[in-house]
């Protein structure tokens, strides 16, 4: 039906090409019986590695049509990681990028004892490779073209073997972030892939005339789920970006209709708007903050369809004229239907300053293991302080403890070899435990608090909530990441990463000179901006009652930005709480003991995977916290 189509774009060398749902079809079914005559078998594993690239997404489809099993990993991940992954899953093949993923594989291949073939796209830099097992993408395609020709009717036995498959064959092999440890590869049934994909679909009104831009890890449920598992369901087009270097270009010439982001991407292009105005000139200035604070008070009840002052539309339209419609159109926003963020909990105050601005911004909630949707919101309900109800078709309870558990179309079938961790994540009535504590609004919608483990009290009992506390502080510009700590202690204090992009801008314009990241972060003046952010959170933790407790009475900004390759971030760029406040014991025992400074070194992770060591002497510094309000007392009737 939509054989004529665009199903998939990718931009190369600054050109957009695009392939028809029919050549796709081609492009997927010759490279499929190829994989065959290189031996690939019915519940093979393959390992796919890479950026968004057609051909890896075609390589997932291919593997998918013969009874193979995918396993997406990380494009990033050092050769440690890689070799996990692949041991454990027991891959005979891997499909990969570029000679970059050739080397890492190559670099441990005597481990990886079940490997038969290592299969290239681009094939730049490794024309004098030993190509014993390795084999050109196009040479796939061509071994499937040159069977089809000799045999007329493999195309169409092809074509009856994928009619002829079962819905419970594991479609897809996805290996957990490992936020709490070790990754865990997530299996994942066909018929449930599809059945999730159907009900979200419906659900947004998803259809052919959507597009979307595929930059998120292939590895990444969210990518699977919303681009590759959706596109297929709705039959929309799925365009790749150029390089990861050229997203925001890529996307405000594609300008698509359906879009997902975690609160990091938008963090970042609140800062980049930050910058831009901060750069502007005077009048320029005076009417941005002008029509914003239009669009903050009157912005989402604009679009939701609330009632609204006939003043305050004609103000706004002034301003979709001036600001927000040219401000979408540099972002790529300008014709963004549907768009949502997810993967950690996202400030409301920065949930809503998108939203103000005509973008239709919802939240979900989900994990690998529900093939990613447990809430979403639906349009005209939405809360920035929530998550959304169930997702159609969903369950979901909350535990005598806190915990958040549901049962879904797309839930997992277990964890791959690891059936001791599967039982110990699903209830004896097969609802799955999702390790976050959270609660029903009295309107039916859920609130995520934390990570029902990181949640905590202080020493006086108070509510000790380490991820609202960071989201607070991550709103402002200046503040990359933030790692709060408080959890049976008298006080909270946090960790601080500043934004090298906004913080070195602002360095620039001030006439501050600085040669690296440590020597920005212990600058005096830097410490005096990111403590007035400090003291604006505790001033707005105090106006709730809930969280007054818990302001931060000490900070300081680390001496290196946290990096995945250090382990203290996992691949969706999420901290792994643990573990910081492992590597960091000395500098959290400083927090607390009083001192003003403490002397530290650190391991680094280079990009070429050489590791070395830094030394700071990082400074300590004490915030003011504030009084705080009195609880609203429910008037007498």
């Amino acid at each position: 039906m939509f054989g004529s189509r665009a199903a998939m774009r990718h931009k190369d060398r600054g050109i957009w090409q695009s392939w028809t749902w029919s050549q796709q079809r081609d492009q997927i079914r010759d490279f499929a019986i190829g994989l065959t005559r290189l031996g690939l078998q019915k519940g093979d594993r393959v390992a796919i590695v890479g950026a968004n690239r057609p051909r890896l997404y075609w390589a997932v489809c291919a593997v998918q049509s013969v009874g193979g099993v995918p396993v997406p990993v990380y494009a990033d991940a050092v050769a440690e990681e890689l070799s996990y992954v692949l041991t454990h899953a027991g891959v005979r093949f891997a499909v990969v990028q570029d000679q970059e993923q050739v080397d890492k594989l190559q670099s441990f291949i005597e481990q990886l004892t079940v490997l038969t073939a290592i299969i290239y796209d681009e094939p730049r830099g490794l024309r004098d490779y030993d190509k014993h097992m390795l084999h050109d993408y196009a040479d796939v395609q061509e071994m499937g073209r040159s069977a089809q020709h000799a045999d007329k009717q493999l195309a169409t036995r092809w074509e009856q073997d994928i009619r002829a498959g079962s819905g419970e064959d594991i479609s897809i092999m996805l290996y957990t972030s490992g936020t709490t440890g070790r990754s865990k590869g997530v299996m994942l049934k066909a018929k449930n892939a599809v059945k999730a994909a159907q009900d979200t679909v419906a659900f947004d009104k998803l259809s052919e005339k959507d597009s979307v831009l595929a930059y998120l890890p292939l590895a990444w449920v969210g990518d699977h789920y919303l681009n590759y598992a959706q596109g297929y369901v709705a039959g929309f087009c799925v365009a790749c970006p150029e390089s990861g270097q050229t997203i925001t270009q890529d996307l405000r010439e594609l300008a698509p209709t359906f879009y997902f982001a975690p609160p990091r991407v938008f963090e970042g292009l609140l800062t980049s708007i930050t910058i831009r105005m901060e750069d502007a000139g005077r009048f320029k200035q005076r009417i941005y903050k002008h029509y914003i604070e239009v669009a903050r008070k009157h912005g989402e009840a604009i679009l939701e369809g609330r009632p609204v002052p006939a003043s305050a539309r004609v103000s706004y339209a002034l301003g979709e004229i001036l600001v927000y419609g040219p401000l979408k159109n540099v972002l790529g926003l300008s014709n963004i239907r549907v768009a949502y963020t997810a993967g950690e909990a996202i400030g409301s105050d920065l949930f809503s300053f998108f939203r103000s601005l005509g973008v239709n911004l919802k939240q979900l909630y989900g994990q690998t293991e529900a093939f990613l949707y447990v809430t979403c919101q639906k349009d005209g309900e939405v809360r920035s302080d929530t998550v959304g109800p169930p997702a159609p078709n969903v369950d979901i309870r909350i535990s005598e403890d806190g915990e958040v558990q549901f049962r879904s179309p797309g839930m997992f079938s277990g964890y791959y070899l690891e059936e001791e961790k599967t039982a110990e994540t699903l209830t004896e009535d097969g609802y799955v435990k999702t390790g976050d504590a959270g609660f029903f609004d009295t309107d039916g919608q859920l609130k995520i608090i934390d990570r029902a483990k990181d949640v905590g009290k202080l020493s006086s009992g108070a509510l000790f909530a380490p991820k609202y506390l960071e989201n607070m502080l991550k709103f402002f510009p200046n503040i990359k990441e933030a790692v709060a700590f408080g959890n049976g202690r008298d006080f909270a204090s946090a960790f601080i990463n500043i934004d090298l992009q906004a913080v070195g801008n602002w360095a620039e314009r001030n006439n501050i000179a600085y040669a690296s990241y440590q020597e920005l972060a212990g600058h005096p003046l830097v410490y005096k901006m990111i403590a007035a952010n400090v003291e604006d959170t505790n001033r707005r933790l105090a106006a709730e009652p809930m969280m007054a407790a818990a302001q931060i009475k000490r900070f300081l900004i680390l001496h290196k930005e946290l990096d995945a390759d250090d382990g203290e971030l996992t691949r969706t760029q999420k901290v792994r709480r643990a573990f910081v406040a492992e590597r960091y014991a000395p500098l959290i025992n400083a927090l607390y003991e009083g001192v003003s400074e403490k002397y530290v070194e650190t391991e680094v992770t280079y990009e070429d995977g050489r590791k070395g060591r830094i030394a700071a002497t990082v400074k300590i510094v004490d915030a003011p916290v504030f009084k705080a309000a009195e609880p609203v007392k429910e008037a007498a009737e």
